[in-house]
């Protein structure tokens, strides 16, 4: 599981989409299934909808347990979560319920001038509107994810990747990250297969030995 956080504007989402291409991760963006899960007109949509309509924050465990189903129902075994999550509460309902930590997390570094500059870019009019908004969505980013942040980069599984730059040159920054975590992931299942190899070895040896041990002995086997 690699977990990719990052400010507005600072483009991890376009990234998350070729990472997923590129890497055959399975994209999963907490906003798309709340999205997904109000248009379905279920009971638990339904209640979403009114959360989010009243302009309360949906509770952690309705998304977590959101994650968790596209988790289970996805037939990969690699997934990028994207926009989650967003405080410590999340990231301690997400390890509760799912019962994993992520592998690694891609944290899009960018700085306030380029975020605000790209969303200002692509979503032109209400200017003074947006840059009231943005100015907001920042400070709840530097109050609210940065913490988590903090907390993975203590535990030695934050890279950050300079995010200044095109769609593509900011890509090539991230490629060799993900490169080397494919080999990683392929060298630590290596090493499962061989410790099962060795367990089974000894556990022969040592039916070798005890059945040696009776004939030895003209003893009755105790099986």
């Amino acid at each position: 599981i690699s977990r990719v956080p990052g400010g507005p504007g600072s483009g991890k989402g376009t990234q998350c989409v070729k990472i997923a291409e590129t890497f055959r991760f399975a994209h999963l963006s907490a906003g798309d299934l709340l999205r997904e899960e109000m248009s379905s007109n279920s009971e638990n949509g339904t209640l979403i909808h009114d959360i989010i309509k009243e302009g309360k924050i949906v509770p952690s465990e309705i998304t977590v347990n959101l994650l968790r189903k596209a988790i289970h129902s996805s037939g990969n075994h690699k997934f990028l979560i994207d926009g989650f999550p967003r405080n410590e509460e999340n990231r301690i309902s997400f390890e509760r319920i799912v019962g994993v930590e992520p592998d690694i997390v891609l944290f899009f570094d960018c700085p306030e001038e380029e975020m605000v500059k790209r969303v200002l870019n692509r979503n032109q009019g209400r200017v003074d509107d947006n840059i009231d908004t943005m100015k907001k969505r920042l400070e709840v980013f530097k109050k609210l994810n940065l913490p988590v942040i903090d907390y993975y980069s203590a535990k030695g599984k934050v890279c950050k990747i300079n995010a200044v730059g095109t769609v593509n040159e900011v890509f090539e920054k991230v490629r060799p990250v993900l490169a080397a975590l494919r080999y990683w992931f392929l060298d630590t299942s290596i090493i499962s297969i061989i410790e099962t190899i060795f367990l089974v070895a000894i556990h022969c040896y040592q039916s070798m030995l005890q059945i040696n041990y009776f004939f030895t002995k003209r003893l009755p086997f105790p099986w």
